[in-house]
């Protein structure tokens, strides 16, 4: 894959803000790392901000791990309708939005992940426990700009479909559901699928290590990145796609049975490199 047209040679000039600012919300008392996940993939991709905001302990454990990333603390242990006022005010300042990864699955949040959907008119990822919340809600996501990058079993959740291992059921169906849905969708698996309802493409970057947990964050985070610097959304999912799944390969190369999702943060700028001739 050719990089360059997203990964253009920087201007001797260019300064903080130009290459996208990304807004993380993400995490909870039990899921700790998504939004760690999140940010570090964000900012190894490119984005010269990635600001994380989520409950407390999620972020003062993120906050710790790396003084990159800002951290917004919310009060409790998940993402509540009460916080959504001061989510949308902190939103006005960034270019792309990255929700769902590690909120959990209570009624509360989902209320809360679906007011920010229809309030925020950002490019936006949406992953994980924010693709579960709107398998309740599915029409709140027509005419924004969003990408859906579930795995299969969200994909499930959110179409009521069942899908095969094969590639072309896979390829029918994610363009269905995003021409159904209004917005683009990247399905993660072997051979990620990638449709907007009109364009189909697939992806065939990756290794079987990569089932631990945190890749599809690291993955989102990716993905928002590129959507910050003003990409359409069918082609900022392919890039992400081929760049995790790059990413992925050498550190499963390097590590084999004990990769850790962590250790695709240092391989994310070789493969941007490479692939874009920096």
């Amino acid at each position: 894959m050719d990089l360059k047209s997203i990964y253009p040679k920087r201007d001797l000039w260019t300064h903080k803000g130009k290459n996208g600012y990304v807004l993380i919300v993400a995490g909870s008392k039990r899921y700790s790392g998504s939004p760690i996940f999140n940010a570090i993939s964000c900012l190894r991709a490119g984005a010269d901000l990635a600001v994380c905001v989520g409950p407390k302990r999620a972020m003062d454990i993120a906050a710790s791990f790396l003084p990159d990333m800002i951290c917004h603390p919310l009060e409790g242990d998940n993402l509540r309708v009460k916080h959504v006022h001061f989510i949308l005010r902190l939103a006005k300042n960034f270019d792309s939005v990255v929700l769902g990864c590690g909120l959990g699955k209570s009624l509360e949040t989902f209320k809360a992940v679906y007011e920010i959907i229809e309030k925020i008119d950002l490019p936006m990822v949406l992953d994980a426990d924010g693709i579960k919340a709107i398998s309740f809600k599915k029409e709140i996501v027509k005419g924004k700009k969003i990408v859906l990058t579930p795995n299969s079993y969200e994909f499930e959740i959110l179409t009521k479909e069942k899908i095969k291992p094969e590639i072309e059921d896979r390829k029918k169906k994610v363009k269905k559901w995003a021409k159904k849905l209004g917005c683009a969708i990247l399905l993660k698996g072997h051979i990620d699928v990638i449709s907007d309802g009109r364009k189909i493409d697939i992806n065939e970057t990756g290794s079987p290590f990569m089932t631990k947990g945190g890749f599809g964050d690291s993955l989102a985070g990716i993905l928002g990145a590129i959507l910050a610097r003003g990409i359409d959304g069918f082609k900022a999912a392919k890039a992400a796609a081929f760049i995790n799944g790059k990413a992925g390969q050498l550190a499963g190369e390097e590590c084999t049975e004990g990769v850790l999702a962590s250790d695709i943060f240092n391989f994310i700028p070789l493969v941007i490199k490479k692939y874009s001739k920096l």
